[in-house]
């Protein structure tokens, strides 16, 4: 068989998942941080309309889960390298052990279907937000460390569910890539249920 080309146009409802999500580095969380409003406003603006769902090749789909899995691993092996805390080194080493698992089907699945993973407008605002994280955290040390990476893993890990959720396994067309997004989700779900529970251990003493 001969290795196929997928087209496909932009994702902007992925990257709205994926992208903003990344873009904010640490991902400490901002509601906290923000005085309250002196006043409410007089009328509430109307919320904008959704994003329509965005069209993903079988091809693009795959390069978006590698890309996913792959970042992850990274933050993770960037964790491993600066956290003294055993409960976020043992997180780091299950993000490493399971999205390194994930991305070795992943591209088992590809070769069998001789299909190249297509890069595409998601994939690479995912690694640009990486990027930013990665500078973000690497700047932090100790304890502060520790909650910004397990802040960020919380919502990451949320922005990969949504995103399975309402956009890759819904268009992947390919029964056996459909099956294996499938498969994934518990992990995920798994992986954010366990860095929520780390978050309250983690979070700095209150001021006295």
């Amino acid at each position: 068989m001969s290795r196929r080309k997928f087209l496909g146009g932009p994702s902007a409802g992925v990257l709205v998942l994926f992208g903003v999500v990344l873009a904010s580095g640490a991902c400490e969380r901002r509601a906290e941080e923000q005085p309250p409003a002196e006043e409410a406003p007089e009328a509430a603006a109307p919320a904008p309309a959704p994003a329509p769902a965005p069209t993903l090749t079988d091809a693009e789909i795959a390069h978006v889960a590698v890309t996913a899995n792959s970042i992850d691993s990274a933050m993770a092996e960037l964790a491993k390298t600066k956290t003294q805390n055993p409960e976020v080194r043992s997180f780091a080493e299950t993000m490493i052990t399971d999205h390194s698992a994930v991305n070795r089907q992943a591209t088992q699945l590809a070769q069998r279907l001789n299909v190249t993973p297509m890069d595409n407008d998601v994939s690479r605002q995912l690694q640009q937000g990486a990027d930013q994280a990665r500078r973000e955290l690497s700047a932090k040390s100790g304890a502060e460390f520790d909650r910004a990476y397990i802040d960020r893993e919380v919502t990451y890990h949320q922005a990969v569910l949504d995103a399975l959720d309402k956009t890759l396994i819904p268009q992947a067309q390919n029964a056996e890539l459909k099956a294996l997004l499938e498969q994934v989700r518990p992990a995920v779900a798994a992986h954010l249920e366990r860095a929520r529970q780390l978050q309250p251990r983690l979070a700095a003493p209150a001021a006295t």
